[in-house]
């Protein structure tokens, strides 16, 4: 499969790569295969999992246990 990309999305495309120290190809695939398979893992088996996995979202940060303490909270 060959993709043509637009102007403003190669150039993205290629910026993020050269951050990452990776080739711009890898990136792209990278990119597709956590879009459209990481998601088709995860099948939910009923009504209560399905809503679940709706409610969820990437929010790209894990808090330490410190940081969820009290003494955490008000730093």
């Amino acid at each position: 499969m060959t993709l043509t990309l637009e102007v403003d999305l190669a150039s993205a495309l290629n910026e993020q790569a050269r951050r990452q120290g990776i080739a711009p190809e890898v990136l792209a695939v990278n990119a597709l295969r956590e879009r459209f398979l990481a998601t088709a893992a995860l099948q939910p088996r009923d009504e209560w999992e399905r809503g679940l996995l709706e409610a969820a979202r990437d929010c790209g940060v894990s808090l330490s246990n410190s940081a969820l303490s009290s003494e955490g909270l008000y730093e």
